[in-house]
């Protein structure tokens, strides 16, 4: 028999997913944008109709509380309502109404934990407008300076600080736990196709690939399109585009499980009869190994030369980011494999190779985290899609998990 009700799921995921709505029924929710604002006062009012004490601390993480029967260190369960540019409506978002769900299943069915559940939104996860990702979380576990972070500034200079408080989500509370959690637990879509490749609905996430995010400038000297001699010129873009095809090419050469991204490039001045003088571009590689990434680094660095060289240009490299590869705890993962089991839902074991909350949480306490299947692997667009049958799969093992490490005094609690 099913835990949650799947009705009142889907009403919820529906209503959230109307803030921020695109035409192709994607969501456009950016961090701290007018429509996350929206959303976040829509989570704490069903957080106080629940009863729960909520709190915002000063980088606009949203936490609400539900006591346990004893004083034992807390259970953390949620994700983040962020989302990208023109996105979908299950990344992150799931996750929090799962963590939703589950408080109002306990409610119902008048559920006593041993240890007080805290349920959260993180602020930022997504990194899409203010950088680096992971804002929220990091900083709660202290891998982000607060200042630092409150500094940083989106395209049109607008700060954290000041997007925060036009909000109204610059909250007084400091950030960082009051005590170490017990234990966290997320619930996320894959992201990937192996979930649905291998024909189940539960991924038991045992870790996340290591990552860093990278910015290359190259420097050439514009000059006019029609008499400048090919030998004579200083090339910025076509540098620059050597190194982008490199980077593609580099990933099955370091390692099988290496990926490689150059996501954003800029070029100035961008003119249709201007040889460009300046390339800016972004370079994302990940692996399971920390040390391949950094070899990937130097790689990076050496086809930079290389292009430069040929083209009589200069670089400037830049680490943006980087966050080693995450290890998930193994009686964190035994629980969602037990609950996976015990709600008759086929489950995997498997690595993500997205960052997730959960990967800085990791660092401060257990942690782990649940996938469900994304259609045909697609995620960071409109199209992105669950079957709903598997989002509520999820949920409901969620749930099932979360009752396991909060504790009901049957022995299914976590440590003490």
């Amino acid at each position: 028999m099913g835990l949650i009700d799947p009705d009142r799921f889907r009403e919820s995921f529906e209503r959230y997913s109307s803030i921020g709505a695109t035409d192709r029924e994607g969501l456009h929710r950016l961090a701290l944008s007018e429509a996350d604002g929206r959303v976040r006062d829509e989570f704490v009012a069903d957080l106080e109709e629940l009863g729960l004490s909520v709190r915002v601390d000063e980088l606009g993480n949203v936490f609400g509380r539900r006591p346990g029967t004893e004083d034992l260190a807390p259970v953390l369960i949620g994700s983040h309502l962020d989302s990208q540019p023109k996105g979908g409506r299950y990344d992150g978002q799931l996750g929090v109404l799962s963590a939703l769900e589950t408080l109002r299943t306990f409610e119902d069915e008048g559920v006593e934990t041993e240890r007080p559940i805290e349920i959260v939104n993180w602020t930022n996860e997504e990194g899409s407008r203010f950088k680096p990702a992971l804002t929220g979380s990091g900083a709660y576990v202290g891998a982000h300076d607060v200042e630092t972070v409150l500094a940083e500034t989106d395209e049109n200079g607008t700060t954290v600080e000041e997007a925060l408080e036009e909000i109204g989500y610059r909250g007084t509370e400091p950030v960082g736990p009051d005590e170490v959690p017990d234990s966290a637990l997320e619930l996320h879509v894959e992201q990937g196709p192996a979930l649905e490749e291998a024909d189940r609905r539960i991924g038991v996430v045992e870790g996340v690939l290591g990552m860093v995010w990278l910015e290359a400038t190259v420097r050439g000297d514009a000059d006019h399109a029609g008499p400048s001699p090919m030998h004579t010129r200083s090339d910025a873009l076509v540098a620059a585009a050597d190194v982008v095809t490199a980077v593609r090419r580099m990933a099955g050469r370091l390692d099988d499980d290496v990926v490689t991204t150059v996501g954003e490039l800029t070029v100035e001045p961008n003119s249709v009869n201007v040889i460009p003088a300046e390339a800016t571009f972004t370079v994302d590689v990940r692996s399971y190994d920390d040390e391949v990434v950094a070899g990937a680094v130097d790689r990076v660095e050496e086809e930079l030369r290389a292009a430069c060289g040929r083209e009589g240009t200069e670089f400037e490299l830049s680490e943006l980011w980087r966050i080693p590869r995450t290890e998930f705890a193994p009686r964190v993962a035994d629980a969602v494999e037990a609950a996976a089991a015990g709600s008759d839902s086929p489950a995997m074991r498997m690595t993500s190779g997205a960052g997730h909350d959960a990967s800085y949480l990791a660092e401060l306490t257990d942690a782990g985290m649940i996938f469900v299947p994304s259609v045909d692997g697609r995620t960071h667009n409109e199209r992105e899609f669950t079957e709903w049958e598997d989002a509520v799969a999820g949920a409901e093992v969620f749930a099932r998990t979360t009752r396991r490490l909060a504790g009901t005094g049957d022995g299914e609690g976590g440590r003490r």
